[in-house]
């Protein structure tokens, strides 16, 4: 993949936040029909990788893979190759929000409970009025209802299908149905930015940001999603991620 760092085996995107942004406005204005299937990536999905050999593959298959988290900067850094900034599910998801709010993008969103996927529906409505919601649907989705939902989005057609099921999940949902999403322009997972987007979870300060200390944020405030292991079992893997990509040889 042109213009990537390989971090222990994953091709991290070194485009920032705004090319990134334009990337995908070319590929939506391109009309090319073919699903762009975007994953945005932290340290926890790189070590993950390492022994998940179906999460490894759709990594490689991706279209573009986004520096989801400060560890992958720094490592990228450690190469003598550096990714210039972080670029995060939610951050990307506001700007594209915003430029479809321009352009009148269609977006259909998928993933948290019930009562969230309303209320944050209901929020971007009110931010950004020209945006399409091609429609919505929780993420609690039974073997059964798959098929329909699947169906529902394809006959939607949405310039962005957005996935909010936990990672690595969302990704592994995603290429499950690759197939019969070929009337999706761009699809990819947001992890909680739904759940920040409806109130339910606060955002990381701008301090904390500068920081670069929002994943300590979310490991301390941000509720569990059901089924995922606790956050600090999860963040439990960023010492194996520190030594294999930026101290091991």
């Amino acid at each position: 993949m042109a213009g990537t760092v390989s971090i222990l085996g994953v091709p991290f995107s070194k485009l920032t936040l705004d090319e990134t942004t334009l990337h995908l406005t070319e590929h939506i204005q391109s009309g090319e029909p073919k699903l762009f299937h975007l994953i945005t990536a932290n340290p926890e999905i790189t070590i993950t990788s390492q022994s998940d050999e179906l999460l490894r593959t759709i990594l490689h298959e991706a279209d573009l893979i986004t520096p989801d988290g400060i560890g992958i900067v720094l490592a990228s850094r450690r190469k003598g190759d550096p990714i210039a900034e972080r670029v995060t599910g939610y951050e990307l998801l506001l700007e594209l929000l915003a430029q479809g709010n321009k352009l009148g993008w269609s977006f259909y969103f998928l993933g948290t409970d019930e009562h969230t996927s309303c209320k944050a529906v209901e929020k971007i409505t009110e931010l950004y009025p020209n945006v399409k919601i091609a429609g919505r649907h929780n993420g609690f989705l039974t073997k059964e209802e798959e098929p329909s939902i699947v169906a529902e989005i394809q006959h939607a057609q949405p310039d962005f299908l957005i996935v909010a099921m936990g990672a690595p999940y969302s990704d592994k949902w995603v290429y499950k149905h690759k197939q019969a999403l070929s009337q999706v322009k761009v699809v990819f997972g947001v992890g909680g930015s739904l759940d920040v987007i409806a109130g339910k979870v606060t955002p990381a300060p701008a301090i904390w940001k500068k920081l670069n200390l929002e994943w300590l944020h979310r490991l301390l405030f941000a509720p569990v999603a059901k089924g995922q292991k606790s956050r600090w079992r999860r963040q439990a893997v960023l010492p194996k991620f520190v030594y294999r990509a930026m101290i091991r040889k």
